[in-house]
């Protein structure tokens, strides 16, 4: 511990970030981080804690505490305010290979579990995350290093997403043969289709994958494996083969209209737009536009707050964001102490970007959509929402939502967007290799708490095998699939998972 008393000599800072109304010109990253000076001072407040919750991973009431990939979070604060960052990159390492994504997109379980943050403002964590990578960057010792030796074992890697990634990262260190398939035509998988530019700029993704083919990743895009290529090739070319394919099936809304033309799944409008983004600067026709229209959203998450960010910077007439749940409380409730996951309302940038732009929250909370409206051509012209009422089946026990009648509202609408999460992994994948689904269609393992599908020597890791979830779950999925991969190569394994 540097500072004893750091944590009551300074306050907390994070990135002033740029003002809603002029970051919307764009799509690009709208963070202005600390300086060097600042940045010390933060890393100074950390109290090196006896039990460091910040790095503990675990669950209560459901819910993640602390950081999952168990982050060695007091020493790197420390090194941080010492100016010894380029040790600091090495300890970071030691337990996170893509800190250039989780310091843009984690929502920092650490900083939530901060003791700091029982009776103040926790420690900037994430903030000091992001300058330890992004020096290591500059200065030249986040370059490429090639493993020494190869095992002469090779792997499949099925989906570039962040357990996709992580996987290949970490066997190929190993010095196994990795190849990862990529159905899309760039890496990334929801790292570069699923999350907007201005959260996460695609050129961060392209550097880290400059440094994996340098290293000896090969990538293959273009690849739809289960279509294009069978995996009964895989499996004769590869001595083991990896699913990281995500949970893909979009959650549908039913109701009468839903074949309306203007509906759009979430993924989709949020990946054609970073694909036009790329390709021409959205001068094609590869993209939906939300210009000039009434947009309504369904759904109140991360995703939902990111088409309401990206239809603001289309121009769009207005924007709506429907909730089933409702507003969740400004602080914490009783029920709710330190160091769970805090359960209060958030207002993300989206959010943030309506309020300035139309003056006003664009949450509608305990609502859902009752039907769609067609115009002549079939197109959507407005959607009515009813509001919902939580009430307890008696048999189960359970908050179930019920319409209350004569609380219909229409909205006017030209475009919406459904953005209700997701149903789990994609039905012609798990049968081309012919693996076990549970009833939520994640591929089951031969254990609990396994990697092993019921196929022979195919493993899978991420969303596709615990649901949706979030980044920094994937990344360490994909660090504990690659140890279970080589296990089953070579009998042994010495890839460290903390």
């Amino acid at each position: 511990m540097g500072k004893p008393t750091g944590f009551m000599d300074y306050q907390r800072e994070v990135s002033a970030e740029t003002a809603p109304k002029e970051r919307i010109k764009n799509f690009n990253e709208f963070h202005q981080h600390l300086s060097e000076e600042e940045q010390r001072r933060q890393g100074a407040r950390c109290m090196n804690c006896g039990v460091p919750f910040c790095q503990s991973g675990m669950m209560l009431n459901g819910m993640a505490s602390g950081c999952p990939l168990h982050n060695l979070i007091p020493e790197w604060n420390d090194m941080v305010y010492t100016g010894n960052w380029k040790q600091a990159y090495h300890r970071l390492l030691k337990t996170n290979v893509f800190p250039e994504f989780t310091s843009r997109v984690c929502p920092a379980l650490c900083e939530a579990a901060c003791t700091c943050g029982l009776h103040g403002d926790p420690v900037s964590t994430k903030e000091n995350e992001y300058a330890i990578i992004e020096r290591a960057y500059e200065e030249g010792y986040a370059a490429a290093k090639p493993p020494l030796a190869r095992t002469g074992k090779s792997v499949a890697i099925i989906g570039s997403g962040p357990a996709g990634l992580a996987a290949a990262e970490s066997l190929n260190k190993r010095g196994h043969a990795v190849t990862v398939y990529e159905r899309d035509d760039r890496i990334g998988g929801l790292l570069m289709y699923g999350i907007p530019n201005m959260k996460l700029e695609k050129s961060v993704i392209d550097r880290k994958m400059r440094i994996m083919e340098e290293e000896g990743v090969t990538f293959i895009t273009n690849a739809d494996v289960g279509k294009d290529i069978k995996p009964a090739e895989l499996l004769k070319q590869y001595d083991r083969v990896l699913l990281a394919c995500g949970a893909k099936n979009p959650r549908d809304i039913k109701a009468p209209g839903r074949d309306a033309k203007g509906i759009y799944f979430a993924v989709d409008f949020l990946g054609r737009n970073t694909k036009s983004l790329l390709d021409s600067g959205l001068k094609d026709s590869g993209y939906t536009s939300a210009k000039g229209k009434n947009v309504v959203i369904i759904g109140g998450g991360d995703t939902g707050n990111d088409c309401v960010g990206t239809c603001i910077r289309h121009g769009c007439k207005s924007v709506v964001q429907i909730e089933m749940m409702p507003k969740a409380p400004d602080e914490r409730a009783e029920n709710n102490s330190w160091p769970e996951w805090p359960r209060v309302c958030k207002t993300d940038y989206g959010q943030e970007e309506a309020i300035a732009v139309f003056g006003h929250d664009p949450r509608i909370y305990e609502s859902t959509v009752k039907e769609f409206t067609k115009d002549k051509s079939g197109h959507l012209k407005s959607v009515t929402i009813v509001k919902l009422a939580w009430k307890k089946d008696e048999k189960t026990g359970r908050m179930n939502p019920v319409p209350v009648e004569g609380s219909e509202q229409v909205l006017p609408c030209e475009l919406l967007l459904i953005a209700a999460g997701f149903l789990g992994s994609e039905k012609y994948v798990t049968d081309s290799f012919g693996v076990e689904v549970n009833a939520r269609t994640n591929v089951n393992t031969t254990k609990p708490d396994g990697y092993q599908t019921s196929a022979e020597r195919v493993f899978v890791a991420g969303d596709m095998r615990r649901g949706q979830s979030l980044v920094v779950w994937a990344i360490r999925e994909g660090l504990e699939a690659a140890r279970a991969i080589d296990m089953s190569l070579m009998g042994y394994s010495n890839i460290m998972v903390q």
